[in-house]
C-alpha cells in the first residue's frame, strides 16, 4: 500500500517473512486488516491516515488499477490472466484498493465482514434475480429512464 515516504529502513519492524503458502483460503479479514494496522503503526502515519486523506488515496489506486484497462475492450481485459506481467501489475493495484479500504475501516471502525454481509443483503434486494438475470437487468434499467 503506498503512502507517505519514510527515511531510513522501511523494512523495520516487518512481521512478513516472504512466506506465499498462506491465500484466500487460509487468510482472515481480521488478519489482514492487522497487517495493514501493523504496517501503519510501524511507520507512524497514523497522522496522515485520516478517513478524508485515506479515501483520496482510494480513489488515486482505484483509479491506477483502472489504467491498466484503459483503451481495452471487453474481450482484451478478460485475457488478462495469460499475461502474467501484466496480471501481476493489476493484482498489485487491487491489494493497494483493498489495502486502503481495510485501512479506512481499521481508521472507522467498521467491521467489513459484517458490513459487507448487509450491503449484499440490500443488493439482493434491490436486484432481485427475477428481475435482473442477464439481459433483464438491461431492460429493467431501459424502462427506469
Amino acid at each position: 500500500m503506498p503512502t507517505p515516504p519514510t527515511t531510513g529502513d522501511d523494512t523495520a519492524g516487518d512481521d512478513t517473512t516472504g512466506d506465499d503458502t498462506t491465500g484466500d483460503d487460509t487468510t482472515t479479514v481480521a488478519e489482514l486488516r492487522q497487517l495493514i494496522a501493523d504496517f501503519v503503526d510501524q511507520r507512524d502515519w497514523q497522522q496522515y491516515h485520516s478517513p478524508k486523506n485515506i479515501s483520496m488515496a482510494l480513489a488515486v489506486e482505484a483509479a491506477e488499477l483502472m489504467e491498466h484497462f484503459q483503451w481495452m475492450d471487453q474481450q482484451a481485459s478478460r485475457l488478462i490472466p495469460a499475461d502474467e506481467q501484466k496480471l501481476q501489475a493489476v493484482g498489485e493495484e487491487i491489494a493497494d484498493v483493498i489495502g486502503y479500504a481495510m485501512a479506512i475501516s481499521n481508521e472507522l471502525g467498521i467491521d467489513i465482514s459484517a458490513t459487507m454481509r448487509a450491503k449484499m443483503q440490500k443488493n439482493r434486494e434491490k436486484y432481485p434475480v427475477e428481475e435482473c438475470r442477464g439481459d433483464k437487468f438491461r431492460q429493467r434499467l431501459s424502462t427506469n429512464e
